[in-house]
């Protein structure tokens, strides 16, 4: 398109800065191999995910087969998206055709011993986290005409959200990552044998299930809260694994081989029964009465935030860069679809920003039906390109917003800011110079998601994470109902009558409509304990209690030490993200890491030979913290799911769960099926009159 067709009150000149530039290609999951040829690659032959759902939180298994078809020995080299809230806690590869676990060391350390085997011919395996983006998986050798089989396993909390639970396995890159593109090629396709299993066991009854855009999927039911989800590439399915324990999928001689791409997310989602009470959930892990406990508190409110009536000012703040190409389409779908549901004496305005940005509407527009038509058509003709200069289009998107109307900034952008400002203190400054919340939807795995979530958390507002996978109108029904609802300010939790400390996350926050809140920390000793929860409803002072006992010994849930790790280790990252980093922030993110056998931005995870481990005085943690989390997966799997509320005696709510039923314009849990979304959003804090 040519830039004056589309803004016509803009001059040449500056159209030619705003939309000049290269888009790039996006990137998948896959195995990597040097773009100039230097080596040749080699094939993914199988992968098999297996995923649990259970008690607040998901286990994320992936096995892999890497075949070397050349008459030479490779190095592997196997990369994926940073899945959301989760670390690597478990790396294995076969060697002599025995599992070997892996172990956590500081990054530098454990690229010394990985390069050391290497040199002296031994086999070795590697797992490093680049920043924000990517997990990078290093196998050699990789024998010539034989493959090499490894396992990874991860761990995260997974939340309900206005009573849909939603799951994310991560394949998609995004494409911003400039160098990596230029260097390498990846190979993203399961040449033989793919297979996803997905699992989630609910205490509380699940009304559906569904994985959208995987026609094959299988899904069915074993009880009121236990269901199953299967995606083969093949007819025949692979026979169940329990946890933790390693089957040979089932191979059939002469069948034909069939390929599957990496390069798309696959999403679960599942909806909770409606009319669910308000709930107060206890997960702990606490092996030995006289030791330390570590505890997952998840709070579930019922719904008694009130809607608000009045008009809002809407704006518009979408990222046309390059690395936007492989997203702009449903990007437009989401905003055109979102433009359709305001109301008519709600207000728009629409800024584009790539190396620089511009608004395109004349300040606001009443939301009718000609205007949204024709900013609509506007943007269908834009083609994505240039850099990313997100400061601009932010700083322009806040301008404007003194009127006293409740006004809301809807921010469209994967956050790699590359040209302009990128210091992320100079955002917070902007940010300070206005009274403003951000809701933000973080659009695609690699995404700057410790940007985009630090203004979230300094704004007290909310954010959600967008794959193109997602489903449009689900989303916008989940946005909605926190855009046009009060919320709790300030929150706090506090725990009396037992003792408690190192509680994470930091800071809490708002909470919005539909959200959970989840915390983690240790406790000391066992009993009753009072539980409260406060904050600040439309300026008034509100809290919410309850009273229960913490066990005295608890040993089913052992994941939950490695989980209350990772949440304080965001801790500190996040304060590194907002003063720099030090020394002190740093060691304490390398110790944590090392202790709970974690893979961060600062430690790596080395698989050697079992006698290497000792040669190099490298302790066995991670080996034994293994085999007591398999050991209680196992338990749990033989059994049926049991309810960990803890508040049925006092209850915290008196009301229900809120749900997208029964409310709102739009109420059919099956629009969750349609369209994919990827949007990003950031709303101003409602101005009191």
């Amino acid at each position: 398109m040519k830039i004056c067709q589309c803004l016509p009150r803009l001059s040449l000149g500056f159209s030619l800065i705003l939309w000049a530039g290269i888009s790039l290609p996006a990137h998948a999951a896959g195995l990597l191999t040097p773009s100039d040829g230097s080596l040749p690659p080699l094939d993914l032959s199988q992968h098999h995910v297996e995923v649990v759902v259970e008690d607040g939180y998901a286990i994320t298994r992936v096995e892999q087969v890497f075949s070397n078809p050349h008459a030479q020995d490779i190095e592997a080299l196997y990369s994926f998206p940073v899945p959301d809230k989760a670390s690597v806690a478990e790396f294995t590869v076969w060697i002599d055709g025995k599992p070997v676990d892996g172990e956590v060391l500081e990054r530098q350390e454990a690229r010394r011993v990985h390069e050391e085997e290497k040199r002296a011919g031994r086999e070795t395996g590697l797992t490093e986290q680049r920043g924000y983006k990517t997990f990078e998986v290093y196998v050699t050798p990789v024998r010539a005409g034989e493959d090499a089989r490894v396992r990874l396993a991860y761990f995260q909390p997974v939340e309900v959200d206005t009573g849909i639970g939603r799951y994310v396995y991560p394949l998609e890159e995004g494409g911003v990552d400039e160098v990596k593109l230029k260097f390498w090629t990846a190979n993203d396709r399961v040449r033989d044998h793919f297979s996803f299993r997905f699992r989630i066991k609910s205490a509380y009854p699940v009304d559906a299930v569904r994985l959208p855009g995987q026609p094959g999927a299988v899904v069915s039911q074993s009880a009121d809260g236990d269901w199953h989800v299967e995606l083969d590439s093949r007819s025949t399915t692979t026979p169940s694994l329990e946890p933790g324990v390693h089957s040979t999928p089932l191979q059939i001689p002469g069948q034909e081989a069939t390929t599957f791409g990496l390069d798309r997310d696959l999403i679960v989602y599942w909806r909770l029964a409606s009319g669910l009470p308000g709930s107060v959930d206890l997960i702990t892990h606490k092996s030995d009465s006289n030791r330390r406990g570590t505890f997952m508190l998840v709070l579930t409110p019922g719904d008694d935030l009130r809607a608000i009536q009045e008009g809002t000012d809407w704006t518009f703040v979408l990222d046309v860069s390059g690395s936007m190409r492989s997203k702009y389409a449903t990007l437009l779908s989401g905003v055109r679809r979102a433009l359709t549901r305001l109301r008519a004496h709600d207000r728009f305005r629409i800024v584009v920003f790539n190396s620089d940005a511009v608004e395109l509407t004349s300040n606001y527009s009443y939301a009718t039906a000609d205007e949204v038509e024709r900013y609509s058509r506007m943007l269908d003709q834009v083609t994505p390109s240039g850099r990313t200069n997100l400061y601009a289009g932010l700083k322009l998107g806040l301008r404007g917003n003194g009127e006293d109307r409740t006004s809301a900034i809807v921010l469209v952008t994967d956050g790699v800011a590359n040209v302009g400002e990128t210091a992320q203190r100079r955002f917070f400054e902007l940010l300070s110079k206005q009274d403003v919340r951000l809701f933000t939807f973080v659009m695609g795995n690699s995404a700057n998601r410790p940007l985009l979530h630090g203004l979230t958390r300094a704004s007290g507002g909310f954010a959600m994470n967008i794959s193109n996978s997602d489903d449009i109108v689900g989303q916008l029904l989940r946005a909605a109902g926190k855009v046009t609802h009060e919320a709790l300010h300030g929150v706090r939790v506090e725990i009396e009558g037992i003792r408690v400390a190192d509680l994470t996350p930091a800071r809490l926050g708002s909470l919005y409509r539909g959200q959970q809140l989840v915390v983690f920390g240790h406790y000391w000793g066992s009993g009753n304990a009072e539980v409260r929860i406060s904050g600040k409803i439309s300026g008034e002072s509100k809290s919410y209690s309850t009273r229960f006992p913490f066990p005295d010994t608890e040993t089913e849930n052992p994941e939950i030490e490695r989980l209350w790790a990772y949440s304080r280790i965001r801790d500190l990252r996040n304060r590194i993200d907002l003063f720099g980093e030090n020394a002190d922030l740093k060691q304490s993110i390398v110790d944590l890491a090392v202790e709970y056998g974690l893979v961060t931005e600062y430690t790596s995870m080395l698989v050697v030979r079992d006698e290497s481990f000792g040669e190099h005085g490298i302790e066995r943690r991670n080996r034994k913290r293994l085999q007591i989390e398999r050991n209680a997966q196992q338990f749990r799997a033989r059994r049926a799911s049991r309810t960990r509320r803890v508040d049925t005696e006092q209850p915290m709510y008196t009301s229900t769960r809120p749900g997208l039923n029964g409310g709102g314009a739009l109420d059919s849990w099956w629009l969750l099926l349609l369209t994919p979304l990827v949007v990003a959003r950031l709303f101003p804090r409602r101005k009191r009159r």
